[in-house]
């Protein structure tokens, strides 16, 4: 009876090594995928907590969403650790490469704020005026989400992997030279004084106020930057390369790396100085005794009814 059992289950066990090793090329290791799962769970919340504590603009609610869909991949993740199936491969794969991409939004979004609510700022060349900086920079990060998320999507079938590789190469690349194009955008908005940030009341001043906006933004767009990098050296080597097949490289690079972007969004929450009502009072262009002149009063009164 016992070797009518053994023999009957050692070709389940063996199909099951073999679906792993078919798709991640290695054994995953347990626990790790679980504690990452409740890590970015509990992230979320404290986002969630956050923005509406603080009556946070609504798009700022990119960074819980993002949080979740990671923990949402963690969980596929965690299912493939058990039983491993073209399908949990495929979401697993989707929900760990692609949302991450939309941290960059948040960025793109809170700088494009800045400029936009900065009427002394009247920037010479096009390529810093607010309108071309939102879209031209929300349309970098859409279309490298679209290239990545087809490209992922084709990576478990044999006859579509390379092809997919490659498409995903492509939209991590653009990415990547985006990336670059920002962070010099956000030093330029950074150091120019006429370029304000909203004050709030956990802020001293409108430069601490706009230094930890600021810091935020460059801390984990270089953050994603490094991301990019292990995932363009990822899919460079290819199927069953030396980095693809580390699982150590993937907790580090890319699940630590993006664990760490979140805590510099709540330790440098943002949401203080994107309020979804403004008050005039507390606004940067106020003298020391917190009222505004005339002209940038009538501006933001203005602006709230457009």
């Amino acid at each position: 009876m016992n070797s009518t059992s053994i023999g009957t289950l050692t070709p389940v066990v063996d199909s099951a090594e073999h679906e792993q090793l078919k798709y991640f090329t290695y054994k995953p290791i347990n626990i790790a995928p679980e504690i990452a799962l409740s890590v970015y769970f509990i992230v979320g919340s404290v986002l969630v907590w956050q923005i509406v504590h603080w009556r946070a603009q609504r798009w700022i609610g990119i960074l819980p969403g993002t949080a979740f869909a990671e923990a949402l991949g963690y969980a596929f993740r965690t299912a493939c650790v058990y039983n491993t199936t073209f399908g949990m491969y495929v979401l697993m794969t989707l929900f760990l490469l692609v949302p991450p991409n939309a941290l960059a939004l948040a960025n793109y979004k809170a700088v494009g704020k800045i400029m936009r609510d900065s009427p002394s700022a009247q920037p010479r060349w096009f390529f810093l005026k607010p309108g071309f900086v939102n879209w031209f920079y929300f349309a970098s990060d859409i279309f490298s989400i679209c290239m990545q998320g087809a490209g992922g999507g084709m990576l478990t079938g044999d006859k579509t992997r390379d092809a997919g590789r490659a498409i995903v190469l492509v939209g991590l690349t653009v990415q990547l030279f985006f990336f670059a194009c920002f962070l010099v955008t956000t030093v330029f908005v950074w150091r120019r004084p006429e370029y304000t940030v909203h004050v709030s009341a956990c802020d001293q001043s409108h430069a601490q106020a706009k230094r930890r906006v600021m810091l935020a933004v460059t801390s984990t767009t270089v953050l994603l930057y490094l991301r990019s990098i292990y995932r363009i050296a990822e899919f460079a080597d290819g199927y069953g390369g030396k980095v693809y097949s580390s699982e150590w490289a993937f907790y580090v690079f890319d699940t630590i790396l993006i664990f760490l972007a979140f805590l510099v969004y709540i330790a440098l929450f943002i949401g203080h100085n994107f309020p979804r009502q403004r008050k005039i009072a507390d606004n940067p262009a106020s003298g020391q005794d917190g009222h505004m002149p005339a002209d940038s009063a009538q501006y933001l009164v203005n602006k709230e009814h457009a």
